[in-house]
């Protein structure tokens, strides 16, 4: 599957806002779309847990293009901690309970609008990427990190 693009952001961003769907960028698609310098395959959203959201995301997946299994929409209507899509036009991670992240309202107050997109905080960031523990994860924390440094610098609220 091709890198994540800016555009399949922008797909889920206008389709998700049809239909009212809270969500948050996170990992490192979350990163790119702050600014981080690398490159991704999927992109990994975090997904408000409720009836209704995950009713609504069932519905804006389908009109995105995902051919969603009916197995997989109950998984995403229970709200099941991680679903993976390939099924789509782009690769698209949905975490519902992301490592490191106790609340999706806490997240969603710390988030940063980036043209339009909810962003996960990039504390959040890298507090979810750290906790995942997975090899490849920590061999991006140093860098990450680094950008935390520039983006603080950069970006004080």
């Amino acid at each position: 599957m091709p890198a994540f693009e800016y555009r399949q952001a922008e797909e889920v961003r206008d389709v998700f806002a049809r239909h009212a769907v809270r969500y948050l960028f996170i990992g490192k698609s979350g990163a790119i779309l702050l600014g981080f310098p690398d490159t991704t395959q999927d992109s990994t959203l975090f997904v408000e847990k409720s009836a209704a959201n995950c009713a609504a995301l069932v519905t804006a997946l389908r009109e995105l293009g995902f051919a969603l299994t009916e197995p997989q929409a109950g998984e995403i209507r229970r709200g099941k901690d991680f679903v993976q899509l390939k099924n789509g036009p782009f690769d698209l991670d949905l975490v519902f309970a992301p490592d490191g992240l106790e609340h999706f309202e806490d997240a969603w107050k710390r988030r940063i609008e980036v043209e339009g997109f909810p962003v996960c905080h990039i504390d959040d960031i890298i507090a979810s990427k750290a906790a995942t523990n997975r090899v490849k994860d920590r061999e991006s924390l140093p860098r990450l990190r680094s950008f935390w440094e520039y983006w603080m610098a950069t970006h004080r609220r």
